[in-house]
């Protein structure tokens, strides 16, 4: 039975969106110090520093984005493969029992034996 396990793409696009992130915070800085320089209203001089903001959060997502797409255990909603390819972070994580089943549409524990989700009614 296939079911959504780990993948690398959309992790690739966070790392992607995140390097875009870092270079408008880059954009935002230099700009901002360039129109506030000169500014004779007290304070303003603060707003470069959103820029800082900015680039410090873009370098966490690329980090954690490319750990994800690189790591043995990463997480993705996206690709499918087989149960016995890679496991489950999520059943590492949170102690997968054997035997039991879930629906994969809306998650309801069932039975092993069920062939149809109590909850929703699809097949299992």
């Amino acid at each position: 039975m296939k079911s959504i396990k780990p993948g690398r793409g959309p992790s690739i696009q966070g790392f992607i969106g995140s390097i875009a992130t870092i270079l408008f915070g880059m954009f935002w800085t230099f700009m901002t110090f360039s129109i506030t320089k000169d500014s004779p209203i007290p304070g303003s001089q603060i707003f470069p520093f959103f820029g800082f903001v900015i680039i410090g959060i873009g370098i966490f997502q690329a980090v954690y984005h490319y750990k994800n797409a690189t790591g043995k255990e990463r997480m993705s909603i996206v690709d499918i493969v087989e149960e016995n390819e890679e496991k489950d972070p999520l059943n590492t994580r949170f102690g997968h029992i054997e035997g039991e089943k879930f629906c994969p549409h809306c998650g309801t524990n069932v039975q092993a034996n069920f062939r149809f989700c109590p909850s929703c009614g699809k097949a299992l």
